[in-house]
């Protein structure tokens, strides 16, 4: 990449990142209020729907791409794909900050913007076997990635509860991504981190550390979305065995607490579907470490595992497989954390 390309992409991001903030700005001033409960962290009524610029910012610069680069074009089927997904999740997840809809509808909803980023050709084709190679797996992708993809929008939906939780490890996250992508000549996957990235850099600093609005279901479950499609997108990256992992590495903090959350709860025989403030995150938080702590120990995770990506890219195929459980550590020193504070400052019950 020339340095001329790198200053338009600069320039282009920072654009984007102002009509994010700008957006913003606008939604704090309609004051859709999130109000506080049991369940939820703040206790005071803040704005909501913050999320809008991040959307807003992504979708213009989606647009933009696909009319004047090259290489948008060529990836005709991808843009237009996720454009028309990542519009869909967005407008529903807005309504239901607005109504608060049943989680049957929002998931019907998430299930239909993954069929469509499915229909587009976006899901996992090969399978990559260390000291062998890649297998083509054929239909069996179009389930496991329809997973993936409810699994990681509702994962990074959940540990939307703290100031620049979610936000922070998706733009952490995004950065790695999109420096990867660029060294490996993924073009969509880095186009996309960075109008990604860009929207949550406008959204971040009215968000943390004091929140002046809330990001809402409509960047939380928008994020989730998109960092699993990009994950997706990911490992067909040429060359790179194993590339499927980058992503999971990448929200490791994130897709713990959620795997945990939901199997603990299942074997607790509570209904999964049930608000609840149960997730290590919050058990932490309400057993008395700050808020801030809790955030910049998960932007950590994110950006221990953006550096296991980039030990993961160096080593030879048959040590990629190994990789990844590296950050599987700091995950279970979390877990035992979280069970001796809650024990010394009891947070009453879990859910």
């Amino acid at each position: 990449m020339t340095s001329a390309a790198l200053l338009r992409h600069m320039a282009l991001g920072l654009g984007l990142a102002l009509l994010s903030a700008i957006v913003v700005r606008i939604m704090i001033s309609l004051r859709v209020m999130d109000t506080p409960d049991a369940r939820k962290a703040h206790d005071r009524p803040t704005p909501k729907g913050g999320g809008v610029g991040v959307v807003a910012a992504f979708l213009v610069g989606s647009l933009l791409l696909y009319r004047y680069a090259e290489f948008a074009r060529l990836a005709d089927e991808y843009f237009l794909g996720v454009i028309a997904a990542s519009a869909a999740i967005a407008l529903v997840a807005f309504l239901d900050d607005l109504y608060d809809w049943p989680f049957g509808v929002k998931l019907g909803i998430q299930g239909l913007a993954a069929l469509v980023a499915v229909g587009t050709g976006i899901y996992v084709h090969n399978y990559s076997i260390p000291f062998i190679g890649p297998v083509y797996i054929g239909w069996i992708g179009i389930p496991v990635t329809l997973v993936w993809l409810l699994f990681t929008t509702n994962a990074v939906n959940f540990i939307d509860g703290l100031n620049g939780l979610a936000s922070g490890v998706t733009l952490i996250a995004c950065a790695f991504l999109a420096f990867i992508a660029a060294g490996v000549g993924g073009a969509f996957c880095y186009a996309a981190c960075g109008l990604l990235g860009a929207g949550l850099l406008g959204f971040l600093p009215f968000n943390f550390p004091r929140a002046r609005i809330f990001m809402g279901d409509v960047g939380s479950q928008f994020c989730g979305f998109m960092i699993a499609v990009l994950g997706v997108v990911a490992s067909r990256f040429e060359g790179v065995a194993l590339s499927f992992m980058l992503v999971p590495m990448l929200l490791s903090g994130v897709l713990f607490d959620a795997g945990f959350t939901l199997l603990r709860r299942a074997l607790a025989g509570e209904r999964l579907t049930q608000s609840h403030r149960g997730h290590l995150y919050q058990v932490a938080h309400r057993s008395g470490v700050p808020a801030v702590t809790v955030t910049l120990i998960h932007w950590g995770f994110a950006i221990f595992g953006g550096l296991a990506c980039l030990v993961f890219l160096r080593v030879s195929p048959g040590w990629k497989a190994a990789v990844p459980f590296v950050t599987l550590p700091p995950q279970l020193a979390w877990l035992a954390f979280v069970v001796w504070i809650a024990r010394r400052n009891p947070p009453g019950r879990w859910g």
